[in-house]
């Protein structure tokens, strides 16, 4: 499975952007769809989890702000970033968890989206 990632920018305090995270290959091995990410000097946090019943887990920070969508017909998914905040300055990130016969779980990333809050 390949992800690749778009939409990142530059946006002030308050701003919103939409993520996309479009999806190739074999599709019918994808477990579950994340996004996370991961600001300067800080470790890779998840930010929003999709799973295969339908729920999603966000994490706490940015709870209330951003949702998750996602258009099969386009193999596509996204992110919908709203009231963003300095502190949501990172490279976004968005996640395959794969399982496949034979090779077991594994994860496959998109290259990342840089997103930028500042005023």
């Amino acid at each position: 499975v390949q992800l690749q990632a778009s939409g990142g920018g530059s946006v002030q305090p308050g701003g919103s952007l939409r993520l996309s995270c479009v999806m190739s290959g074999r599709l019918e091995s994808i477990n579950t769809l994340a996004w996370y990410r991961q600001a300067p000097g800080k470790k890779r946090e998840l930010v929003a989890s999709m799973y295969p019943s339908g729920g999603t887990e966000f994490g706490e920070s940015v709870k209330g702000r951003f949702t998750t969508s996602r258009d099969d017909d386009k193999d596509t998914m996204y992110l919908q970033m709203n009231d963003l905040k300095p502190e949501d300055t990172a490279v976004y990130y968005c996640n395959a968890g794969l399982y496949e016969e034979g090779i077991g779980s594994t994860d496959s990333w998109g290259q990342g989206t840089q997103v930028t809050v500042s005023s």
